[in-house]
This record gives structure tokens, C-alpha cells and sequence, in this order.
């Protein structure tokens, strides 16, 4: 492979060094243009010679034909020899005729040949170099092939300047690979222009290396723009296909259907994509149990799925499969890896539970509640704890008065068949049940078998006879009793039996509980009686039963309970009942007022009601009417030259049954815009002293008696000692410094102190003396020895003796000193006190 490569390279190498010159004419018609190439006198076979633009001269070309068989025309334009050329004359011409079938169009192109000698010379420094930039000087692609093994250094292609026709030109590169890692991968020689590799390369780690390629002069000058030179690492398979996880664990339900997707594998290949090197393959090398293949993997996706509906768990719960992926789609020669997928099948209810027998005996003793007897066991291949496993029992047939029930034991899994209704042996010796059993999750087989989703067993359960109590039967029996009914009144009772003789003969009777003890028992025959008179309002709910619990007894003692439901018929002996009393009318906003009525009687002795005006004065008639609003309700409505005031107005009303009550109704036609306010102004007016309020008074009068009576005593006890002495110091003094009269003190001889109140209107008696002001000043009024004088005792501005205060006849001597007498004599006795003070 190594040596077509180098053929060729240096084909392309030699055809590079060809000196083209492209001159382009315009012809008219037909001729399109005119190609003018300079080449040397001697050509190679498959040589590049130049290169025609085909679509500058017609748009679309399906069709290229040369005249000349020496050369052959591609389709980019490309004019190639087709074997060696030797130019015998100095020109050579031929024609490119380009077809368009569709339009049915054909045009021409010439092309002429000619020969010129290569003259390399030096460039001057005057002189300028003609750069190209309309067609840029480029080889063609360049590739080398992955991890070479060579000859290294490893020749490319040859990179040279159109320039190089008349100087001489010096080449280099840079990029990827010459000054930038990897260093010094390639190099060009700096006169020929040759590229050349140092050392094998890996795609995965660099695709392509995009070098710059320059040609100068020997002065330096650049002859031509930089050319990007990309070279392209063409893949080698040399990267095996990876998967992405040593071992895949998937779960797959049992019985699944075929097709079902288990899961997906996946690898990756680092090769080039899209090629050969990358198309993967997936298959399944082995699987474990072997037999039968129950799976297999698409190609290309790596889609695992079943092939087989005998998936079952009961038979394999786990598989191991080898999963192989190889490239090169899947060829022999292609590069493979492998990988372990673990599946778990999961447990569907793919089995029914099935009974050990198909027929079960048990027995119960009659009158036995809440008891087991018997427990069925039975079998399951499903996954244990789960609920395909685990079984429901169902009673299908047997069980239509609910005695049994069946319940799943969790441990063990059996049916527990229990008794939670009594049993009688007298109705029934014996009981069959069919029982059903199924899974808690639903079956899952095909349509077929689920037809017979449920196993079945029957189970005979024998009652046994035993000796009974008496039974209460039926355990609520109903009497009417008339309401008002004369106390003894007798009415049939409860009545209970023996269940063997079926008689009631030898039972005893007694009354359990009778809540208002209305009703008395025969203990013999159970017939009952009015204790006491029976009243149908006082049950709650009015219409409700009355339920009395009754005690029936036999011989040995055993008993039964039952309720005796009396049902109270209803008589008229409640007549209807006004519900207000006290009503507001505000004249102006209100016309009327409603007002309702209730009957505690039963609906057939209650509403309608007939309200009327009852034994009413003429003037109340004339004021007031009262009109029906409905069953239960009129209306009161006043004329208007009625006044604000107060009215009593009787009013009747009369039940259905014709027994009716009379009412007195406050009717306070008011001048209000609420009715609120009447009613507020109502309540102060209406205020009613409490029996705590009535014995604060009383304690405050015996209080004030108490006070008088002290003060009495006091100043009967002072007459009759000295009254004072003539020591003006232990006289009394009141004095008055305020305008109006104050709440004055008197401190007497004998020790005690009494208080004026201070009114002087009221002319309360409390004070031994009072200061008065006259004329604007003010006066010390005192009291003399034992002649006293009752100076608080004032009304309208008059002195009231004490006799005035106590009815009696007292003479009194009145003295009365000024301000200044009580100055003078006070003084100097104030000082000697003063000097006593402070000498002892």
C-alpha cells in the first residue's frame, strides 16, 4: 500500500513543477474562451497541465469531450495528459466542447499549448515580484495513513510557488507538528519544497495538522501569499470497541410477552465514525442455564428482548448472558470486546393457589359467637411474602345470614374459618360453604385460564345442640300507651320463649331500666301497667320512643334482655303559647308588628292557630287590630290616630283542636326611628332595686341611727359633768376659713369627734359648733363651760339649738368671742407652753 502512495506523490510532486500561465480571452457565439498554458516541452502521463473555468462558460455541463485524445478533461476542469506528451512544435492547440442535453446547448473552449524554456534568475532589490491573488498557489489534498511504518522521514507531497518559474524560491512551514506540539513532526526542504513526516501518528489523538506553508525570495521577500497546507490522518482500525459497563443488570417480568425489550447494551469505538472502523455489531455470545435461548440482541441498537414465552421464575429466577460487539460490521477480521448482562426475572401470579383437599368438615356448639373452626392450608409456587403469593379466601355459597367469616392468616397463609353470628340448632343441624381462594394480585396467564382464576373447596360445618336460655325474640317489641292515661291502666308486655318448647310458660319478668318509672311489670305474664300518668311532652325527642329494657328469666336462671318500645299517643292538653311579651312599635318607620305562637302538642292537636283580640276595651278595639300572617303567626297593627304610649293588649289564640290561651301582650307604641331605643329607655325607667341593693340600705340607715344615737349620748353624758372649764384652752374651736360651708370637726372635752355633712340646707345635727362668715370675715365661734350650742344645725341661715335637733327643751348659753379676744388670750399661754416644751 506503502508504494502506490509514493507513485503517487511524486506524480503530484512532478505535476506541481509544471509553469502555468492562465490567459483568459472572450469570444463570441459559441467560443467561450481562449486557455493559453505554457508547459515544457516533454510530459508525463496523468499530469496536471492547467485548469479551465467550465461553468464561466456554460452554467450546466453534463457532457465534456476533448479533441485531442493526448488530453482528458474532469469535471472541475481539470486538463490532465493522458499519456506521456512530447511537444514536437513550439504550439499546440485542441477544443473542450461542453453539452447541456437538457437545454440542448454546446459551447467550446480553445485551448492553446505552449512550449517555453524555464530561465531562473535572481530577483534585484528594485525589482517587485507579481503576486497572484486571484488563483492562489495550492496542491492538491495531502493525506498519510495512521501509525506508518515508513521509511521515515516519510515523503508527502512537494509544495512550489508559481514564482519559482523565474527566481529562486525558499520554502517553510509552521503550525501544529513543526513549532507547536508535537514538535518536529514535519518538515520541507528548504529548496525543493519536499514535506516529509519524522514519525508515525495516531488519528485518535491528532485527525489533521493544519500547516502554513511560505515561499520567499533569498532576500527575504515573500513570493506568494502564506498556503494553508492541511494534512489528514487517514484511520487505521486500531481501537477495540468498548462496551460501557463491564455487566449490565436488567429485570424482566416473568411470562412476558415475546418481544418484550429487557434492555439495552451500548459500546464505543474511538475510530474515525462513519466508517468501517466504527460500525458495530452486537450478539450474544453464551447464555447461562444454556438451554433454551430465551433472549437475543438487535445488531445495531443493542436492544435485548425476549424470543421465548417460557420465561418462568419458578424454573430459572437469574440469567448471565456474553454479550460480543465487534467492528468492521461485525466481519471476522474486525476487532471485538465482550461484556456480562445479568438478568432477573421477576415473579408474576403465573400460579394459582390450589387447596389440599377439595372437601373440609368442622363443628360449632349453637349460640357461639367469635370463635375459629377450622383452618384451611394451602399452596403457592409464586415468590413467598409477596402478593402473587399470598392467598384471599371468599365464602361464595352458604354463608347468605353472615354467620362465618374467613380470614387470611399472614404467617402461615392458611384460611381461618370463624363463627361471628350465633348458630341455631333448631333452625339448622348442619351448614355447607363453598370456599374460593385467589391471589391479592390479579392472575396473569393468558385469557384462557383465567377463566378459572379461583380453586374451590367445600366445607361442612356441623352445629351442635345445646341447652338454652330464653330468647328475647323479636329483641324490640312495640305497645301504644294514650298520654294522660289513668294510672293502672294495663296494656300487653314483652313477651319472650323458650327456643326448645317454643312456649313462654315458667319465664319471669322484671323491668331493667324505665327512665321516668312510668310503667310497671306483671313478673308472670309480662303484660304492664301505668305507675304513674304518662306525658308525652316530657320525652325528648317529643316524638322519640319510649324504650323500657325488660328482664326475662327462666328456671335455671339464665336470661335474656329486650327493649319494650312504648309509643306515647298524644292528647290536647297544651294550648298554643304567644312567644313575645314585650313589643316596640316605632310610629312612622313601622305600621305592625308579628308575632308568633308554639304548641307542644303533636301536629294534629297544634297549627293552625286562630289569634284574636281577647275581652278587649273598646278603645284597645278601636286602636288595634291583629290580622293572620300563616299557621303560626299574626299580625298587630295600630291606626294611625293611635298615641306614643304604653298598651296591654289581651290576645287569644286558639289551637286546631279548639283549646286556646289568652295572652297579655306590652305593646310600647314609641316615637323612635329603632326600636332599640324604646327598649333601652325602658330598661332605666324599669329599674328594680335587688335584695343586695334593699340590704345596703337598710345597713346604711341603722348606721346613720347608730350615729345619732352616740351623738345624743354624748352630749347628754357632757350636762351633766362641768361642761368646761374656764381654761379657754380646753375649750372647743371651730373654725371656718372656706366660703361655703366645709366638712367641719369638733373635738370635745370628754374625747370624742363628731363631722358636719356639708349642707347647710339639710340641717343635719353632728357639729358642737359651726364657723359662719359674715360680712365677708370671719368668726370664731366657741362654746362656753357646759352651756353648748349646735352651730351645724343651720337651714335657710338660722342657728338651730340642740333642743330643735332633739325634739326636747335645752337651755343653752350662747358666747361668742372675735378674733381678736381669742388672740389675746391665746398668745401668751401658747408661749409658756412653748417654754415648758423646751425647759423639760
Amino acid at each position: 500500500m506503502a508504494a502506490p502512495r509514493l507513485r503517487s506523490s511524486l506524480r503530484g510532486a512532478l505535476c506541481r513543477q509544471l509553469l502555468l500561465t492562465l490567459v483568459v480571452f472572450s469570444f463570441a457565439c459559441e467560443a467561450c474562451k481562449k486557455e493559453i498554458f505554457n508547459i515544457p516541452s516533454k510530459l508525463e502521463a496523468d499530469k496536471m497541465i492547467g485548469r479551465v473555468n467550465l461553468k464561466e462558460c456554460l452554467g450546466s455541463v453534463d457532457r465534456i469531450q476533448s479533441s485531442d485524445p493526448d488530453f482528458r478533461v474532469l469535471e472541475d476542469g481539470s486538463v490532465y495528459t493522458a499519456h506521456a506528451v512530447v511537444l514536437s512544435d513550439e504550439k499546440r492547440s485542441f477544443t473542450i466542447r461542453l453539452s447541456d442535453t437538457k437545454k440542448r446547448t454546446q459551447k467550446e473552449i480553445l485551448v492553446l499549448l505552449e512550449y517555453q524554456k524555464k530561465v531562473l534568475r535572481k530577483r534585484h532589490a528594485k525589482e517587485t515580484v507579481l503576486r497572484r491573488s486571484k488563483r492562489r498557489w495550492a496542491p492538491i489534498p495531502c493525506s498519510m495513513q495512521e501509525n506508518s511504518l515508513g521509511p521515515f522521514p516519510l515523503f508527502l507531497q512537494q509544495v512550489q510557488s508559481d514564482a519559482a518559474q523565474n527566481y529562486t524560491i525558499f520554502y517553510s512551514i509552521s503550525g501544529r507538528g513543526v513549532d507547536k506540539e508535537p514538535l518536529n513532526l514535519f518538515f520541507i526542504e528548504r529548496d525543493t519544497g519536499n514535506l516529509y513526516c519524522t514519525q508515525p501518528v495516531d488519528r485518535e489523538e491528532y485527525d489533521v495538522f493544519d500547516l502554513i506553508a511560505y515561499a520567499s525570495t533569498a532576500d527575504g521577500y515573500s513570493a506568494d501569499f502564506p498556503l494553508p497546507l492541511p494534512i489528514r490522518v487517514e484511520d487505521e482500525n486500531d481501537n477495540h470497541p468498548i462496551f460501557t459497563e463491564a455487566v449490565y443488570n436488567f429485570e424482566v417480568p416473568e411470562s412476558s410477552r415475546v418481544g418484550t425489550t429487557v434492555g439495552v447494551v451500548c459500546a464505543t469505538d474511538r475510530d474515525e465514525p462513519d466508517t468501517m472502523h466504527t460500525r458495530l455489531k452486537y450478539s450474544i455470545l453464551e447464555q447461562t442455564p444454556r438451554s433454551p435461548g430465551l433472549f437475543s440482541v438487535h445488531p445495531s441498537t443493542g436492544v435485548i428482548t425476549t424470543v421465548s414465552h417460557y420465561l418462568d421464575r419458578e424454573v430459572a429466577d437469574k440469567y448471565s448472558l456474553i454479550m460480543k460487539v465487534q467492528d468492521m460490521d461485525g466481519q471476522f477480521f474486525g476487532l471485538m470486546s465482550t461484556a456480562t448482562c445479568i438478568i432477573t426475572v421477576k415473579d408474576s401470579n403465573d400460579n394459582l393457589p390450589t387447596f389440599r383437599q377439595n372437601a373440609y368438615e368442622a363443628s360449632v356448639e349453637e349460640n357461639t359467637v367469635n370463635v375459629e373452626i377450622l383452618r384451611i392450608p394451602v399452596e403457592d409456587k409464586d415468590l413467598i411474602n409477596t402478593a402473587n403469593w399470598r392467598a384471599n379466601f371468599t365464602i361464595l355459597k352458604g354463608n347468605e345470614n353472615g354467620h362465618f367469616k374467613i380470614t387470611t392468616d399472614k404467617a402461615t397463609n392458611e384460611g381461618v374459618l370463624s363463627v361471628v353470628k350465633p348458630l341455631d340448632y333448631e333452625e339448622s343441624h348442619q351448614v355447607v360453604l363453598e370456599i374460593g381462594v385467589a391471589n391479592e394480585a390479579p392472575f396473569t396467564r393468558d385469557v384462557a385460564l383465567r377463566m378459572t382464576t379461583m380453586n374451590r373447596a367445600v366445607v361442612t360445618v356441623h352445629v351442635k345442640d345445646q341447652d338454652e336460655g330464653p330468647e328475647c325474640s323479636p329483641e324490640v317489641q312495640y305497645i301504644r300507651i294514650k298520654e294522660n292515661s289513668a294510672v293502672g291502666s294495663k296494656i300487653s308486655g314483652y313477651k319472650a320463649y323458650d327456643p326448645e318448647t317454643k312456649s313462654s310458660s315458667g319465664l319471669r319478668y322484671k323491668i331493667l331500666h324505665d327512665p321516668k318509672e312510668w310503667i310497671t311489670i306483671n313478673e308472670g305474664s309480662g303484660s304492664v301497667e301505668t305507675y304513674k300518668t304518662l306525658d308525652r311532652e316530657v320525652i325528648t325527642p317529643k316524638n322519640d320512643l319510649y324504650n323500657i329494657t325488660v328482664l326475662a328469666i327462666d328456671q335455671d336462671g339464665r336470661s335474656c334482655t329486650g327493649t319494650l318500645a312504648v309509643s306515647i299517643e298524644d292528647v290536647n292538653d297544651n294550648p298554643p303559647e304567644i312567644l313575645q311579651d314585650y313589643l316596640v312599635i316605632c310610629k312612622g318607620n313601622m305600621d305592625y308588628v308579628d308575632i308568633s305562637a308554639i304548641d307542644h302538642d303533636s301536629s294534629i292537636n297544634g297549627a293552625p292557630f286562630y289569634f284574636s283580640l281577647a275581652n278587649t276595651s273598646p278603645e284597645i278595639n278601636r286602636l288595634w287590630t291583629i290580622t293572620r300572617v300563616n299557621d303560626t303567626a299574626a299580625r298587630l297593627a295600630y291606626q294611625k290616630n293611635a298615641q306614643f304610649q304604653e298598651y296591654f293588649i289581651p290576645v287569644a289564640v286558639k289551637d286546631r283542636a279548639g283549646l286556646s290561651a289568652t295572652k297579655t301582650l306590652r305593646v310600647n307604641l314609641c316615637d323612635c326611628t329603632n326600636p332599640v331605643q324604646c327598649r333601652a329607655a325602658a330598661r332605666s325607667a324599669d329599674v328594680i332595686l335587688g335584695k343586695w341593693a334593699i340590704l345596703a340600705i337598710l345597713l346604711g340607715i341603722a348606721l346613720l341611727f347608730s350615729i345619732l344615737l352616740t351623738l345624743v349620748c354624748g352630749i347628754v353624758s357632757a350636762r351633766n359633768k362641768k361642761a368646761f372649764p374656764d381654761d379657754l384652752a380646753q375649750q372647743n374651736l371651730i373654725i371656718s376659713n372656706t366660703e361655703a360651708p366645709g366638712d367641719d370637726k369638733v373635738c370635745s372635752a370628754n374625747g370624742f369627734m363628731t363631722q358636719t355633712v356639708n349642707n347647710a340646707n339639710q340641717g343635719f345635727c353632728g357639729t358642737m359648733g359651726s364657723g359662719v362668715k359674715n360680712g365677708g370675715q370671719e368668726s370664731i365661734e366657741m362654746v362656753k363651760g357646759g352651756q353648748q350650742t349646735l352651730e351645724s344645725c343651720r337651714g335657710a341661715g338660722h342657728h338651730h339649738t340642740l333642743d330643735s335637733c332633739r325634739g326636747g327643751t335645752v337651755e343653752v348659753e350662747n358666747s361668742r368671742y372675735t378674733y381678736s379676744e381669742w388672740q389675746n388670750f391665746t398668745q401668751p399661754r401658747l408661749g409658756e407652753e412653748s417654754i415648758r416644751g423646751h425647759t423639760g
